[in-house]
């Protein structure tokens, strides 16, 4: 809530241990120097998957933080996935259009404040919004930014490892790829555009950071759960807490608590599901239940799920919605996502209450006894047990 609401400016310092060793021109050589990875053996080689990449806006000078794979293509060469839709996208489309590089630069275990907020989605933080000062101020403190050599960019100055970089707008390759993806399954091969590596820099026992499967999304989590809740509680009231679920690899699936106060309300709770979809667009199925639901256990959201909706008239379709490209049962990226209204009408909700037992402390009685006794208060009488 406070990187989203009460960002902070950065600092600017001087030196850091993020550039104890530095290597540029022909000293550089990634594929010797980093430990970059091959995941799985359907990949189409070396993968840095934990490279948090900051760039900024040609026009309005923002900068973006945002994680993308990156494939070795050479000792100072990286091919960078570009999704259709992601703010880096945009400040590359940019450059293209003045046939210029677009600087960049790639932090591989920098500050954590940075790395959650290069985790959030556009609807979190607008594309005018600055993600460095979102960093800052998610940690309640300016982050130190340390200028990088060779490009126009500052990183965190206590970072492990940076390569900075000159990502092209008209230098590409046509086979990045296959690689397993963070939803666990492999994408096709494609094209890319290729970064021209002009400095790394690391500390002297830098620590080598890398993402496998569902980390990558699992960061994700907090933070889009915070900014959906506060786009919820400004659009319906009566939104109390939100849920990204596990199974829905904490991007695809949303649970929302809601607190009826009166027969006014009674509606709202399928505003939440309509306004959740225009908040996150890769959301494609929406549960909406009463705040006497735990949303935080699944059992008791299927339990919501079993008695409180009727398929008749609490589920809601919505045909032809955009989602994430990488979901294959989607059409090129569109596919009918789902509402299921699974709260109880205002004026029965007496009804669905459900049956508490007196909650029982163990410590207050005598366990050592066996079940069904109980010792007598006062001593038994003479001749008697």
């Amino acid at each position: 809530e406070r990187a989203i609401s009460a960002p902070l400016p950065w600092e600017t310092v001087s030196s850091g241990p993020a550039q104890e060793v530095v290597r540029l021109g022909a000293d550089i050589d990634l594929g010797a120097q980093l430990p970059i990875l091959t995941h799985t053996a359907r990949d189409g080689g070396p993968y840095i998957t934990a490279g948090c990449v900051i760039a900024r806006d040609p026009d309005s000078g923002v900068h973006n933080a945002s994680f993308h794979r990156l494939q070795l293509r050479g000792p100072n060469v990286l091919a960078l996935k570009l999704d259709h839709g992601r703010h880096l996208r945009t400040m590359w489309e940019k450059a293209a259009a003045r046939s210029e590089p677009l600087p960049i630069a790639i932090v591989i275990g920098g500050d954590w404040a940075l790395t959650y907020a290069a985790c959030s989605l556009g609807a979190m933080l607008p594309y005018d919004r600055d993600e460095l000062e979102a960093a800052s101020g998610l940690r309640g403190a300016p982050l130190a930014l340390l200028p990088c050599r060779t490009v126009d960019l500052a990183v965190p100055h206590d970072s492990e490892i940076v390569i900075e970089g000159l990502l092209h707008t008209e230098r590409f390759v046509d086979d990045e790829g296959p690689f397993i993806e963070v939803f666990g399954q492999y994408s096709e091969v494609g094209r890319c555009p290729l970064v021209e590596v002009t400095a790394l820099t690391h500390r002297r026992d830098a620590i080598y950071y890398d993402v496998l499967g569902c980390e990558g999304v699992t960061l994700r989590k907090y933070i889009l759960e915070a900014g959906i809740l506060r786009e919820l509680r400004q659009a319906v009231p009566i939104v109390r807490d939100v849920e990204m679920t596990r199974g829905g690899m904490y991007r695809f699936h949303l649970v929302i608590a809601v607190h009826k106060n009166s027969p006014l309300d009674e509606g709202l709770q399928r505003q939440a599901i309509f306004a959740a979809f225009a908040a996150l667009k890769d959301l494609d199925l929406v549960i909406v239940v009463d705040d006497d639901i735990d949303i935080h256990n699944p059992t008791d959201v299927e339990y919501a799920l079993a008695m409180r909706m009727e398929a008749s008239k609490d589920l809601i379709l919505m045909p032809g919605a955009r989602c994430h490209e990488y979901v294959l049962v989607s059409d090129n990226g569109r596919r009918t996502k789902v509402g299921i209204d699974a709260t109880v009408p205002f004026e029965r909700h007496h009804e669905f209450l459900r049956a508490s037992y007196a909650q029982v402390r163990l410590e207050d009685y005598d366990t050592t006894l066996a079940p069904g006794w109980s010792r007598p208060e006062t001593p038994a009488p003479a001749g008697r047990e």
